[in-house]
């Protein structure tokens, strides 16, 4: 067994999954929500048996392996590397090397060399002297430098690059890649120069990117600079610290949401350690969901001014969309975390405990942008804050904010929703788009898929076989995919009486796997005894033998038609005679 196939034995998909999905048991296999598509009805199926899972809504599936892929959105190589580090396994480094590892993670590991550079020059280097007496003096001790891996990138042009290349020899296209510098001609520049670094570290322990700030404010140039959009970094997917700090996060249940390193970094040394920096302007679905793995409650500590209360305005139909309780911090006199410990630590922990709801907040913040004595001022509340009702799943919460907000505008209950009718009536508008029409399966397609699952997942498969032959077995085609499947389980019983979904499946042809697959996960209804899974089973079997032998009979028809036009007689009696037995064989109505 190979060490691919040998991690895959070690870790069950049930326990797996479980850590992401709650699965609820439904007969041989499991279901859960589909975390790939938006669902309210489970759709996807996990078998212990295959040790595979498939979505019926957006009809993905696999293994373990496809799961973390599609789910983390990595390649196989880290998919393998994470699973052999949970299996205990340790992979071969001569396999890895020669023909597993990818082009992610060679940028990773040139990420990580990077931040070891770094940190060392910050820490150990002359060069890094005078950026480590700046983060002193913002009161930051050795410990903090050391568990945040602070660095610091040195002015002179092109010294990372030459250690990268020169001494670890990775080339040329790589650094570039990894955006750590750039070419200047034959030369290549590092990027980031002069600034005090901050590792961007996902919570795998990848190190995406880096942060780079400034030592002196007055200097005419951006205050901050980023990694660019690479292979493995988007700005869009990571939150800075949630490498250190999700531990805390989970244990917390909630999350506290900064918009800076140092936010992060003063919260921490504070004691507030369920803390992460945004990187960017507002929340994307990618970090809202990668957040809810940790915790069901974001609260959002940002700047108080137009561009905070946009980011917050931004994020929430997306935080709602996931069903995470969202609230605010408001730190004392309007700073930000960092300044505010810094001033007022005492205060801005009364204020982390006296969050409020996200709704609340910004329900008085809107009511601040117009004058509510005046019809004009009525219309500007009422604009800023109905387009955020609108965004509410909650028809209690929903209906508690339209009333509120026809009292303080002193308008009618009925006015107010009617302009949220409007404002839903246009945005639907905006939204309307020409769909192409879906391909549907015919109906003897959908149901031979359904008996075949019927079958492959009853309680006794070769009795729910027989039961389901015993209506078939002489009308079906031998030609369809899962007419085969019941042939090589007809072999399987002759030599064994048990049937076990996993073994039977690995002794099927490559072309079977696929439909053999689905039928063992597609969900089946629930049956309340088995009396009434077999009645299912029969009258499945029963429309899928009327169908055939309808088919049969109107190719008999269109024959006797044409012979009868042609006026040719010969085989006219015997066709007539073969469309009779089959009208005689069509199973009564009722049964």
């Amino acid at each position: 067994m190979d060490q691919v196939a040998q991690i895959r034995e070690r870790i069950d998909i049930i326990s797996y999954l479980s850590e992401f999905l709650t699965l609820k048991k439904a007969g041989r296999n499991f279901k859960a929500v589909c975390p790939f598509h938006n669902e309210k009805s489970p759709s996807f199926m996990v078998s212990p048996e295959r040790q595979m899972w498939h979505c019926f809504g957006c009809n993905k599936g696999g293994d373990i392996y496809s799961f973390l892929m599609e789910y983390e959105h990595i390649e196989f190589p880290e998919a393998l590397r994470l699973f052999a580090k949970r299996a205990g396994i340790e992979l071969v480094q001569s396999k890895y090397d020669a023909g597993i590892s990818s082009k992610k993670e060679r940028l990773y590991g040139l990420n990580k060399l990077a931040l070891e550079y770094y940190h060392y020059i910050l820490t150990k280097h002359e060069v890094g002297k005078n950026a480590l007496t700046y983060l002193t003096k913002r009161g930051l001790s050795d410990k903090i430098i050391e568990t945040f891996q602070l660095g610091f990138s040195p002015s002179r042009g092109n010294s990372l690059a030459r250690y990268l290349v020169d001494k670890k020899k990775y080339t040329r296209d790589e650094v570039i890649e990894a955006g750590l510098a750039y070419p200047a001609g034959r030369d290549l520049v590092d990027f980031f120069k002069g600034r005090v670094m901050f590792p961007l570290i996902d919570h795998r322990d990848n190190v995406v990117g880096f942060s780079g700030r400034i030592l002196d404010d007055n200097k005419e140039t951006s205050k901050y600079i980023n990694t660019r959009e690479t292979l493995i970094y988007h700005k869009g997917e990571h939150f800075y610290g949630l490498s250190v700090t999700k531990d805390a996060i989970r244990k917390a249940g909630s999350v506290i949401l900064v918009e800076g390193e140092f936010d992060v970094i003063s919260c921490f040394k504070e004691g507030i350690s369920h803390v992460v920096a945004v990187k960017g302007t507002a929340l994307t679905e990618m970090q809202v969901s990668l957040i809810s793995r940790y915790a069901q409650k974001i609260t959002m500590c940002f700047d108080g001014d137009r561009a905070g209360q946009d980011a917050m305005k931004r994020s929430l139909p997306i935080i709602e969309k996931k069903g995470i309780q969202a609230t605010v911090i408001t730190p004392p006199d309007g700073k930000d975390p960092d300044e505010a410990l810094k001033v007022n630590p005492t205060g801005f922990k009364i204020a982390v405990k006296k969050d409020v709801s996200v709704y609340d907040y910004l329900y008085e913040q809107a009511l601040k942008s117009g004058d509510t004595e005046t019809a004009e001022g009525k219309k500007m509340v009422a604009d800023s804050f109905l387009p955020i009702i609108q965004s509410m799943t909650n028809e209690i919460i929903k209906e508690h904010y339209l009333r509120k907000l026809s009292t303080a505008l002193g308008t009618t209950y009925e006015s107010i929703v009617k302009e949220l009718l409007r404002i839903v009536k246009k945005e639907l508008t905006s939204k309307i788009k020409v769909q192409e029409p879906e391909q549907r399966r015919n109906r003897e397609e959908v149901l031979e898929e359904y008996l075949t699952s019927l079958i492959l997942q009853a309680s006794s498969p070769q009795a729910t076989l027989k039961e389901a032959l015993s209506e078939l077995s002489e009308i079906i085609s031998r030609e369809k995919a899962y007419q085969k499947i019941f042939d090589h389980m007809l072999a399987h019983f002759e030599k064994e009486p048990t049937f076990d979904g996993n073994t039977f499946g690995m002794n099927l042809p490559t072309e079977l796997l696929p439909i053999y697959n689905t039928s063992l996960l597609f969900p089946l209804p629930l049956f309340s005894d088995e009396s009434k899974y077999n009645a299912e089973v029969k009258k499945v079997a029963q429309e899928l033998k009327s169908l055939y032998l309808k088919e049969k009979m109107k190719t008999l028809s269109e024959k006797i038609e044409k012979l009868e036009k042609d006026g040719q007689r010969d085989h006219l009696e015997e066709l007539q005679k073969e469309y009779s037995q089959l009208m005689a064989r069509m199973p009564k109505k009722g049964l």
